[in-house]
């Protein structure tokens, strides 16, 4: 795939396994996985769901910038959960980073997240 552009941004914890950041294809920009790492350490940051949420979201708007975006060009996020008890706290959150038109979403509970974490969030991003 000659259009193929991986997208890296040191604003963002590098990638814990064989995967991109983001990968960009023509006008669209699939975001991997991000979790709440402090891009600095490496490390989860401290705190409950919603500063888990705000800096896994953080992160993701950093490999959007990356990408030559933002999260206004958002079209699809997958937001995963470890409880979905959690899940108003998370939207609370989600609204201090989108605004209407929000993009399409998924919200799913899973069993565990890499590192241990609470939240994790991908998306797919269409750049004009």
């Amino acid at each position: 795939m000659s259009n193929r552009q991986i997208i890296q941004t040191t604003n963002a914890p590098a990638a814990i396994g064989p995967y991109s950041q983001a990968v960009r294809v023509d006008n669209t920009v699939y975001l991997s996985g991000c979790i709440p790492l402090d891009p600095e350490t490496g490390l989860v940051v401290e705190g409950d769901i919603s500063a888990q949420a705000r800096r896994a979201f953080d992160n993701l708007q950093a490999v959007c910038e990356a990408a030559g975006g933002s999260l206004n060009d958002v079209v699809k996020l997958g937001l995963f959960l470890t409880n979905l008890g959690d899940f108003a706290a998370v939207n609370s959150v989600m609204a201090d980073y989108f605004e209407a038109p929000y993009p399409a979403r998924s919200t799913v509970e899973v069993s565990a997240l890499p590192r241990g974490v609470q939240f994790e969030v991908d998306g797919i991003l269409v750049l004009e």
